[in-house]
């Protein structure tokens, strides 16, 4: 009987995952294009980080080094910072669970034998496998012409702590974003703390700058949050700017930040339902 509830549970996330998946390949045909657009302010930031070592490099921004990146490091880890981004973010989960609370859309979930949570978690899988379907080729196109700036491809234990480093960055960025939409909860209105939020991610996760380059005791303050594991410490595993040593303690501590999100979020959504009221349509 059992092994029959969970062949059924399974089949069911299945089915979700496989509408979801063929919902965003039907309509999502820009995907492609898009992807290769978002790789064109590469240029500027290119041109902003060779006037940057220039000016460090006494004119010539090859010899130029900030805290242990050369040029070609920066434009490497800013690549590389983008891949993680592609992974850990997720554009709109925060506001529309808001909505949904908000507007009485979340009783559906209250009726029906489908868990909230793991319902909008394979959403956005679904989301990213279409992405990554389609943008495969763009973001191939441009490491490709960008390849003079890597040194080389890391040993294959490295590749293997990048791999699943970007795998723990999805679910670690799915539950940040979505412990702040579940606030929703409480507040009719998340768009300010949404913004404060999404402004401290784009600035704590090394998606504009190596976090290497803060000085302390800001650094030290964001070693211990886990912004950094949604950006930067892909890029850094890469780049080999991690201690060997520490390299899959890292990865252990980025995976018990999955596990505290985890259970944040299970506690906002009980807690949540309890006091919900189901106004709205």
């Amino acid at each position: 009987m059992q092994a029959m509830q969970i062949t059924t549970r399974v089949a069911c996330w299945w089915m979700i995952f496989r509408t979801a998946l063929e919902e965003r390949l039907a309509y999502r045909g820009d995907f492609a294009l898009g992807t290769l657009m978002r790789f064109l302010p590469i240029v500027t930031q290119i041109f902003l980080w060779w006037a940057v070592f220039e000016s460090v490099g006494g004119g010539n921004a090859e010899e130029g080094r900030l805290v242990g990146y050369t040029f070609r490091n920066m434009v490497a880890y800013y690549l590389l910072s983008m891949l993680g981004r592609a992974f850990s973010s997720m554009p709109g989960l925060a506001s529309v669970t808001a909505k949904q609370i908000r507007e009485g859309e979340i009783k559906k979930y209250l009726v029906q034998p489908i868990d909230m949570i793991g319902f909008m978690l394979l959403g956005r899988l679904a989301h990213k496998v279409a992405y990554y379907t389609i943008a495969t080729l763009p973001f191939a196109l441009v490491f490709f012409l960008c390849r003079s700036y890597f040194d080389g491809w890391p040993t294959p234990e490295t590749m293997a702590a990048f791999a699943i480093s970007l795998v723990l960055a999805f679910l670690l960025g799915f539950f940040l974003d979505l412990c702040i939409g579940l606030i929703g909860f409480w507040f009719l209105e998340v768009s300010s703390l949404l913004f404060v939020y999404m402004l401290l991610n784009f600035f704590l996760s090394g998606h504009m700058f190596p976090l290497d380059l803060l000085p302390s005791p800001w650094a030290t303050i964001v070693d211990y949050l886990p912004f950094r594991y949604l950006a930067y410490f892909p890029a850094a595993i890469f780049l080999g700017k991690v201690d060997p040593d520490r390299l899959w303690i890292e990865v252990g501590i980025e995976f018990l930040w999955l596990l505290v999100m985890i259970a944040v979020a299970r506690f906002l959504y009980a807690r949540g339902v309890r006091r919900y009221s189901g106004y709205g349509g």
